[in-house]
């Protein structure tokens, strides 16, 4: 696989992003202030200074807010960084690696602040366990994928689901989830 350089974000894309950004650590201000139930989405987009059609091009829901996971991207094109031959577990290792450990601070306060929510708020419960499963499948394609084998192989269900499963820990339990711990 040949590695290449994306070109940078144009203005257009830095501006939705910007948008995106402000929209959720608006959301989740309000969130800390006066909870999550007792926010509503009008309330999201006037703290945000867009209308909530604004609110709803960027997200679906309240819930969808808080659950949209922005490391699944580079953490997928990091593990499709990593060399085919060696062992999934490494190659799981390397990637998670190189995007844990170049997150910024403010980056990875908000993922801790994010995940906070997902395991605290009883209303996010049905959401997280979509993202659970969305994750699982998600891992148990790449594990099939990088190992040859059946997508239904047995092992290769049981890696994801404890793979899956011993993130879910951590985060329930409200630790962050560092790089040092994967290599444990």
């Amino acid at each position: 696989m040949q590695a290449h350089e994306s070109a940078p974000p144009g203005l257009r894309e830095r501006k939705k992003e910007r948008t995106r950004r402000t929209i959720r650590s608006e959301a989740f201000r309000l969130f800390k202030e006066q909870g999550y139930a007792e926010t509503t989405v009008e309330q999201i987009a006037a703290a945000a200074e867009v209308s909530p059609s604004t609110f709803f091009r960027y997200f679906p829901s309240k819930e969808q807010l808080v659950i949209a996971d922005d490391l699944d991207a580079p953490m997928l094109e990091a593990l499709q960084r990593q060399p085919m031959e060696l062992p999934l577990l490494e190659a799981l290792r390397r990637a998670s690696d190189e995007v844990f450990t170049h997150l910024p601070d403010d980056l990875q306060e908000f993922e801790y602040t994010r995940l906070g929510f997902m395991h605290s708020v009883p209303e996010l419960r049905g959401a997280v366990a979509q993202e659970a499963e969305r994750n699982m499948n998600l891992m148990i394609d790449i594990a099939a994928q990088r190992t040859g084998r059946d997508r239904d192989d047995p092992e290769i269900q049981m890696f994801a689901g404890a793979l899956i499963g011993g993130f879910q820990g951590l985060i329930r339990a409200g630790n962050p989830i560092e790089p040092t711990l994967i290599h444990r």
